[in-house]
């Protein structure tokens, strides 16, 4: 338009061109430095994200940002000197961008107005006595992706397809560390409110409703007895003691008194690179006292096999006294990680794979399922309450289901 007609506005030309060639360097970074020999390391417990893919429509585009960000090859050096300057200047950790990708769905949005976003939440809670908390323990539970309605619908609908084929149903919710050991969370911190109020509503609820394992009591009873906590102080997981724990609590379960002469005996301690300060750039070890287990009272039976499950994990050992010695199908996240070694020395055919699998291809992991007798879920709390398992949908459930009832366990 002409510079005197009254909706005439400049075009920044110069401005326009910077902008232009500053979005062109940041979308292409990945792909130039991969070209040279530089890869990308995840800083979280999941894999980079994808590149978008052209059959998403629009949601081409919007998925760029976050595959560009998470491909840059020196993102942790990046993201540790963020940390580090904010630190110095501010005096207080940088609240880096959160990572979800997918914008939350369902109802459920508590103790805001407007809504609240992911983005309000830290990836890293810093707690008290130097703990480190994933902050996903509030966000997910602030900004759920569903009701905890339908949640428990969908953990139902698992267990009634698995027992419909004749099978044995068992189902373990893995508490949040900031569920067994909230006296370490900071005295105020974001979305202290809602999470703390949905977390006690979950624990009254769906244990109940879908006849869950509830090892929070257990695992601090494990705690005091041995004076030292079940959870890594700057890590999100438990440890090899939690793993026990669960394997026996599991064995108890499924076989009543097989417990009765295990003998567990401290074996092997190794560093593990922790995830929690991952997520700020930084590399740091937390020390793992590993464990022997021996199901009948003799020799050690465990198996130490790093996996993390998207690839099925199969454990095979001859039985014993004290084992599970039907075949047993689970799927499992990272918690489990810590617990395999155990399984292993305690059931005698077990294969493990990971929740996303199951979704992402339910006729193939029928078909593991139905190798076995029993069906074993293990599901991190966080990831449950903020419904944030794909297979949680009864749709997948059915699907599998389909798989199941046409090999019955009669």
């Amino acid at each position: 338009m002409p510079r005197e007609h009254p909706l005439h506005r400049p075009r920044h030309g110069r401005r326009q061109l910077t902008a232009l060639v500053c979005a062109l360097l940041f979308f292409a970074a990945p792909v130039l430095t991969w070209t040279f020999g530089a890869r990308a390391e995840p800083l979280e417990n999941r894999p980079l994200a994808e590149f978008p893919s052209i059959t998403d429509g629009w949601g081409m585009f919007t998925g760029l940002n976050a595959w560009a960000t998470e491909n840059l090859p020196f993102r942790r050096d990046a993201v540790q000197s963020v940390d580090a300057l904010s630190r110095g200047v501010f005096g207080e950790p940088a609240r880096l961008e959160g990572s979800s990708h997918t914008a939350p769905i369902g109802t459920g949005q508590v103790d805001a107005k407007p809504p609240l976003d992911e983005n309000v939440f830290p990836n890293v809670i810093e707690g008290k006595n130097g703990w480190l908390y994933l902050g996903h323990d509030v966000s997910y539970r602030c900004v759920p992706r569903m009701r905890p309605e339908q949640v428990i619908a969908g953990l139902q609908r698992w267990r009634s397809v698995v027992e419909a084929s004749g099978r044995r149903f068992q189902l373990v919710i893995a508490p949040d560390k900031s569920t067994v050991y909230p006296e370490n969370m900071p005295d105020a911190y974001a979305g202290e409110d809602c999470a703390t109020r949905e977390r006690e509503r979950f624990w009254q609820r769906v244990p109940g409703a879908t006849g869950a394992i509830d090892m929070r009591s257990r695992l601090r009873q494990i705690a005091e007895r041995n004076k030292r906590p079940i959870y890594h102080d700057i890590d999100t997981h438990w440890t090899h003691e939690g793993g026990v724990t669960m394997a026996y609590t599991l064995a108890e379960r499924l076989a009543p008194g097989s417990t009765a002469n295990w003998k567990v005996a401290p074996s092997r301690q190794y560093e593990h690179s922790a995830d929690i300060p991952d997520l700020l750039g930084q590399d740091r070890k937390v020390p793992i006292q590993a464990y022997s287990l021996a199901p009948d009272g003799g020799a050690d039976n465990t198996q130490f096999k790093p996996s993390d499950f998207h690839t099925p994990l199969h454990l095979e050992s001859p039985p014993k006294p004290g084992m599970v010695d039907r075949p047993t199908r689970m799927i499992a996240d990272s918690f489990t990680q810590f617990a395999s070694p155990y399984l292993a020395a305690s059931f005698t055919d077990l294969t493990i794979a990971h929740p996303e699998t199951v979704a992402e291809n339910p006729q193939a992991m029928g078909a593991m399922l139905a190798e076995g007798e029993i069906v074993t879920l293990e599901l991190s709390e966080r990831f449950v309450a903020g419904g944030r398992y794909a297979m949680l949908d009864p749709a997948v459930a059915d699907q599998v289901g389909a798989v199941l009832a046409q090999h019955p366990v009669r």
